[in-house]
């Protein structure tokens, strides 16, 4: 880290003995000067995961105030700073609006990665989402930092370098902008802008895996709905506040509508990644593994982790969401344990989150990649696929690529495409690097008997069956 450091006191002493003039010039052009503290790397070193051997740790980073400093930015602001960061590295960013907030507030997102126009294919999109309450922006803030951090590293920050070439980084800061307009900086807690416009709580008003919704759709969950199910997102985190923990899926229950509150946990099939994955961002958070709680009256959580039922029950969080409906492992990041700290905080909830933020998408390159072809050795499109005993699926994109963050082990793939008979493939994952799986399909023999062409492309979804996620079968 770069600091600003006052002049030793020794060398104070030694001016003392020159003239006055020349002791003025050279206090002034000494105190401008910067000097790298060789032990402030350390410091980003706590409880490392390494997504790739050989790759240095991230610098640390101090923003150019000339450019973005550690205050709050209105909307104007944040989309002046965005536009300016796209024109000034066309190369790495890309912004587009996903839609409008009901006050007709653009919902801005930038994609950072050294192809940001398009989509790289056999590489992953993961995604970012800050403020969906509007009272708590410091992931709105940390979001914007993160987007400065990777346009100005990535070129002599190797790791940096490594996540953009590999990776497409779509960054949200803010879904909730109406809420923010109105939210107040110092407010710890309390419900002032943590609503939409019409007063919807928009991480309520998604459809529900266990429960239905009736909550009317919002322009802002529209927005997101959308989004989502035109990129295939591998691994996504939406950053809140008021407290300090990685909670994963499930958020509901199956008996939510009994209870009012719940302690029990409801647990996903691939609970032993979801609780991965949360440690990564607790482990390397300066604070956030202790699992120490925010206030004596508010829980503890241990290694900073939870699963969110056994917090709390909610129907229509997005976490489902993206999880059932599209195979996207999100997990919520309470980030600070004030709803809307005062912004001199701001620094240190960087310093604390920096490492986190990074090392968590790089977890998008753990598991099986791969391709589904047909026997032409032509992509399928929207082939449905379930690992063994895991009974959420996912699809391929229209590329015939696939992505599943897996822990080691031992594991069979299923795969149903419209046309082709069905495939079970076994694979083994490693820690080192991703495990690369290609599946070929063959035509269904109903369908060559009957001289009917095959398709590469499915139209088949996520089923439910007795309460269950199913993929069909030939």
């Amino acid at each position: 880290m770069i600091l600003r450091t006052p002049l030793a006191a020794g060398h104070q002493l030694q001016l003392l003995l020159l003239p006055s003039v020349l002791l003025l010039l050279l206090h002034l052009l000494l105190c401008d000067a910067k000097t790298v503290n060789p032990d402030d790397s350390m410091q980003m070193q706590h409880h490392q995961m390494n997504a790739e051997p050989g790759l240095p740790e991230p610098r640390a980073y101090m923003p150019d105030a000339q450019h973005l400093d550690f205050v709050y930015h209105d909307h104007e602001e944040l989309t002046r700073f965005l536009r300016a960061t796209s024109a000034r590295y066309p190369n790495l960013t890309a912004l587009y609006s996903i839609g409008k907030s009901i006050q007709g507030r653009d919902l801005w997102v930038m994609v950072v990665s050294s192809s940001p126009y398009e989509h790289m294919v056999g590489k992953p999109d993961v995604k970012y989402v800050g403020n969906i309450h509007g009272n708590e922006p410091v992931g709105r803030e940390m979001l914007l930092h993160l987007i400065q951090y990777f346009v100005t590293s990535y070129n002599s920050d190797q790791y940096v370098k490594w996540l953009l070439d590999n990776t497409r980084i779509h960054i949200l800061p803010t879904m909730n902008p109406d809420g923010y307009a109105v939210s107040k900086e110092g407010t710890c807690d309390g419900g002032q802008g943590r609503y939409n416009a019409r007063g919807f709580d928009l991480n309520r008003n998604f459809p529900d895996y266990f429960k239905q919704n009736n909550k009317r759709g919002q322009p802002e969950t529209d927005s997101v709905k959308d989004w989502i199910s035109k990129i295939q997102f591998v691994l996504s985190g939406s950053l809140h506040g008021g407290a300090l923990v990685a909670s994963y899926p499930y958020d509901n229950t199956p008996n939510s509508m009994f209870q009012t509150y719940s302690a029990a946990p409801s647990l996903t099939p691939d609970d032993d990644v979801f609780k991965h994955l949360s440690l990564v961002y607790a482990r390397n958070h300066a604070k956030m593994s202790r699992g120490v709680a925010c206030k004596s009256a508010t829980p503890a959580f241990e290694n900073g982790i939870t699963n969110g039922a056994a917090w709390y029950p909610l129907t229509g969080g997005m976490q489902d969401y993206n999880y059932v409906w599209y195979g996207c492992m999100e997990i919520t990041l309470e980030i600070s344990c004030c709803k809307f700290p005062p912004a001199y905080e701001l620094k240190k909830y960087w310093e604390d989150n920096q490492l986190s933020l990074i090392k968590f998408l790089a977890e998008a390159h753990r598991g099986v990649q791969g391709f589904v072809f047909d026997p032409a050795g032509m992509p399928i499109e929207r082939a449905s696929i379930k690992i063994k005993g895991r009974d959420v699926g996912f699809q391929t994109t229209k590329y015939g690529e696939f992505w599943r963050i897996l822990l080691p082990g031992y594991y069979k793939v299923e795969v149903f495409a419209e046309g082709f008979a069905p495939r079970e493939v076994e694979f083994v994952i490693v820690e080192q690097h991703p495990t690369l799986l290609n599946v070929t399909l063959q035509p269904s023999k109903y369908l060559l008997a009957s001289g009917t062409s095959t398709t590469t492309k499915s139209s088949t979804v996520n089923r439910r069956v007795n309460g269950k996620l199913q993929l069909p079968t030939e």
